[in-house]
């Protein structure tokens, strides 16, 4: 392959522009007052829009690279783009937990202790389940774990993505 793409600045604009979309997605819901009851359409959303935008970025690395795309590109790109992502959408959470609504994590608790309630659990393991939730939301935990989490759909994504898009020159031939 002697005239190849570089990678980077597709992989940094489509993360650029999924994370973008990511930061958007959580503050419509916000600002609609339906974060806490909708979070999971909130999330259902931007796992669409991941999958639609790393499948663009793949495209986009596929076109300029003159019609050819291996799997390992692939890999790299759809990675790529969900780690900047992520990485975005991480700053943007840290933002809203410790500036634009510093009580969410409280709201949320209170959601979810409700939640443990009607599901007949007692207060000995409502307590115990609040302690490990709280021990798991630190920032030094859910940073890296949003990180790899991301990287890890990125990859799913990429994989299958890549194994549809794949053309080498050597098939050209």
């Amino acid at each position: 392959m002697e005239n190849q793409t570089n990678s980077k600045n597709i992989i940094l604009n489509y993360g650029l522009y999924l994370g973008i979309i990511g930061v958007f997605i959580h503050l419509a819901f916000y600002a609609t007052g339906t974060l806490i009851k909708f979070g999971w359409l909130s999330g259902v959303i931007s796992f669409i829009a991941m999958v639609a935008i790393i499948v663009l970025g793949i495209k986009k690395f596929k076109t300029d690279n003159g019609g050819f795309l291996t799997f390992g590109q692939a890999l790299k790109v759809g990675v790529g783009i969900a780690v900047i992502s992520a990485v975005i959408t991480t700053i943007y959470t840290l933002l809203f937990t410790n500036v634009i609504e510093p009580d969410f994590q409280n709201q949320m608790m209170e959601v979810q202790k409700q939640a443990w309630l009607d599901s007949g659990m007692s207060d000995e393991q409502i307590e115990a389940s609040e302690a490990m939730a709280e021990k798991f939301s630190s920032p030094v935990i859910t940073i890296p774990v949003s990180i790899v989490v991301s990287a890890f759909f990125g990859f799913i994504i990429s994989a299958i993505g890549g194994a549809i898009m794949k053309k080498t020159e050597e098939e050209q031939y």
